[in-house]
């Protein structure tokens, strides 16, 4: 399901053909639903809970003991290291199966990942687009990526290294924050405009436009 929509990509795309009039350099801004998959954090989330379970089982063997006694119904029973090691077996299985199913939804895998990876895979996912898409290529080097990853709730802002070697990092704090503004209160469209507006305003500073200049990367707003 598309994150915006068609009026929305317009609003975007018109923000970067006009913050392009004014600079040599090139906006290119993406949208994404998620930056990962997490699967491996998923799994470690079900092999914790598995382990974590087998290691009450091993301080408290009689609660499950007594309760698969009670199910077969069997008087006085004498276990032996063969049953308790199956019992084990069978319990971390089935926790471990259900915790990786569970997980399959959306809205509980993305809360049980740590916000500091959620950052990082934002970021890294940034970075990729911003070499595959932007990164070079452009005459004298002047792409900036602004990149939104929904479920992660996480923004970046990646330029080109001409542009990093002239522009603090701190400067595009000032873009970030009006950006943000917007989209947390659900306007993500005026958000990216927003973005785009000062990261044009920063990059005209830097890098007016010249005469001969011409639209090297598209302005159309990507959603992936």
């Amino acid at each position: 399901m598309p994150v915006m929509d068609e009026q929305g990509h317009a609003r975007v795309t018109a923000a970067v053909a006009e913050a392009e009039l004014h600079t040599s350099g090139e906006i290119v801004t993406v949208i994404s639903d998620r930056s990962d998959s997490y699967a491996d954090v998923a799994l470690a989330w079900a092999a914790g809970l598995s382990f974590t379970v087998l290691t009450l089982l091993a301080i408290f063997p009689a609660i499950p003991l007594g309760l698969v006694a009670s199910i077969y119904g069997t008087w006085n029973p004498e276990w032996l290291p063969a049953d308790i090691f199956g019992t084990a077996a069978a319990i971390g299985i089935v926790t471990f199966l259900l915790a990786a199913l569970a997980q399959l939804w959306d809205p509980l895998r993305f809360f049980l990942v740590p916000g500091v990876i959620k950052t990082q895979r934002a970021e890294a996912r940034a970075v990729d687009l911003f070499k595959v898409g932007a990164e070079r290529r452009t005459h004298g080097r002047t792409g900036v990526l602004i990149y939104l990853s929904m479920r992660e709730h996480r923004a970046e802002i990646v330029a080109d290294q001409p542009i990093a070697e002239k522009v603090d990092p701190e400067v595009w704090g000032a873009a970030m924050a009006d950006m943000l503004r917007e989209i947390r209160q659900g306007r993500i469209a005026d958000g990216l405009a927003a973005g785009v507006r000062d990261v044009g305003a920063i990059l005209s500073e830097h890098f007016p436009r010249a005469e001969d200049d011409r639209n090297e990367l598209p302005d159309r707003l990507i959603e992936l």
